[in-house]
């Protein structure tokens, strides 16, 4: 049975989390919205933009709860990320990987033609041109930002020079329009320590306004200047460079930026909001209890997950397999038993999110919605 028909009818029962099957993933809504506000109001008060990455959650409901909070729109890694949100009537979408490969530029202008404020970023000449031509085809136009590569050696442009000459290329594309740049410093993200962080920001922006420089120098008008993330969003704030922000993950907080020191306080700005919830279903050993999620429930990229209900939180959590996961602590399997709850904090939740059709979406211990996960698995 898949998620709506296990658990429609608890929608709206006191206590209903606790009946839920395991394991499922669980969004916490007063939390969420509580995250939503802030990074908001924080875009808000700098007079820039927030467009937030729609990677993180690949979902239409939470993406209209962003639009209604005020961001400008939503940033989407492919392609298919952007046909699903388009296609439910979100609007302001960028797509921030380059789209290149033929069938894919081909949906690209098709999406272009019925998403006119659509944009894509692009970092190659050849790329422009085989857009243009496919633009052409559909009768539609696109506004382009210029993908920066920050040092990452992904995607983007690899100087100021080849900056300008694909910005000379846009200019000449009778369908592109130029609208200005990407920069998106995702190596430096995850930096834990403030100080660290911010010195390798700074020397990395520095960089960025060089190749602005360069741009303008050559006659091109940038307007939009859009990148930061979670990790660097108050750094990039103060620098006050970008004119729109893309974090995603903040709404979520995962452990890998709860390990980071965001603002420079030592104290997590956004409350963790997502979250695995599990069950023991084996406790037959001393110092270990065996849950029901495993790999795939549970992005492993991003280290281990980390207990935040059901058990202390020093808990160790160690992946036994494609199903299953072990606590370890002193005492577990006299405090666990079988069947018992355990609710899990992601390690990385991007990736996680992927693996699941539905958030089971919560207020306190009472499911008030499902919400599909829309464009899981639209990597292309």
């Amino acid at each position: 049975m898949d998620d709506i028909a296990l658990h429609r009818g608890l929608i709206g029962q006191q206590g209903s989390r606790a009946a839920l099957n395991t394991p499922l993933l669980v969004l916490d809504l007063d939390r969420l919205d509580r995250n939503i506000a802030a990074m908001q109001a924080l875009a808000a008060a700098a007079g820039i933009g927030l467009r937030p990455h729609a990677k993180t959650h690949k979902s239409v409901d939470i993406a209209r709860r962003q639009l209604a909070a005020g961001a400008v729109g939503q940033c989407c890694a492919k392609i298919g990320e952007a046909e699903v949100l388009a296609d439910a009537g979100i609007g302001g979408l960028l797509i921030t990987s380059p789209v290149a490969a033929p069938a894919a530029v081909e949906r690209l202008a098709a999406l272009a033609a019925r998403a006119p404020d659509l944009m894509a970023v692009v970092d190659h000449p050849d790329t422009a041109w085989r857009i243009d031509t496919a633009l052409a085809r559909a009768g539609a136009r696109l506004t382009v930002l210029i993908d920066i590569d920050p040092g990452i050696r992904r995607t983007g442009v690899a100087s100021a020079q080849a900056a300008v000459e694909l910005a000379d290329t846009i200019a000449r594309a009778p369908h592109l329009r130029l609208g200005g740049v990407q920069y998106y410093c995702g190596m430096q993200q995850h930096v834990e320590d403030f100080a660290a962080r911010r010195e390798a920001i700074v020397e990395r922006t520095a960089y960025l306004k060089s190749v602005i420089a360069a741009l303008r120098g050559a006659g091109h008008d940038i307007v939009i200047i859009s990148g930061s993330g979670t990790g660097t969003h108050r750094i990039d704030l103060e620098l006050g460079v970008f004119t729109e922000l893309q974090c995603g993950s903040y709404i979520f907080m995962d452990r890998q930026y709860l390990d980071c020191d965001l603002a420079g306080t030592g104290a997590p700005p956004f409350e963790t909001s997502l979250f695995v919830d599990a069950r023991v279903v084996s406790a037959n050993h001393d110092g270990l209890v065996t849950i029901d999620a495993g790999f795939k429930s549970l992005s492993t990229d991003g280290g281990s997950a980390t207990v935040s209900a059901g058990s202390p939180p020093e808990t160790a959590v160690f992946f036994m397999g494609d199903e299953h996961a072990a606590l370890l602590h002193d005492g577990i399997s006299q405090r666990l038993r079988p069947g018992d709850p355990v609710s899990l904090t992601v390690p990385h939740c991007d990736p996680t999110v992927n693996l699941h059709d539905h958030y089971h979406v919560v207020r306190g211990d009472t499911l008030v919605d499902i919400w599909p996960v829309s464009a899981r698995g639209r990597a292309r």
